[in-house]
């Protein structure tokens, strides 16, 4: 089994920062048509916030790996 960070390892900080907007917008629009109907599959909000913190934990970690690089 594929683990879920591996491909997230492999883009570039550009295309991290895209995906984590796109995830955010997907997200956001999740919780909205959730809000005025209920949607079929209330789990994809449960998978979609997981993802966004998936994201912002690798830019993090690259964050911190710059910082520790740069000192």
């Amino acid at each position: 089994m594929k683990k879920k960070g591996t491909e997230l390892k492999d883009l570039t900080l550009l295309e991290l920062q895209d995906k984590l907007q796109d995830t955010r917008g997907t997200l956001d629009k999740l919780r909205f048509n959730h809000t005025v109907s209920p949607i079929d599959n209330p789990m994809q909000l449960r998978t979609k916030k997981k993802e966004v913190a998936r994201i912002l934990t690798e830019l993090r970690k690259r964050e911190l790996a710059a910082n520790t690089v740069s000192k």
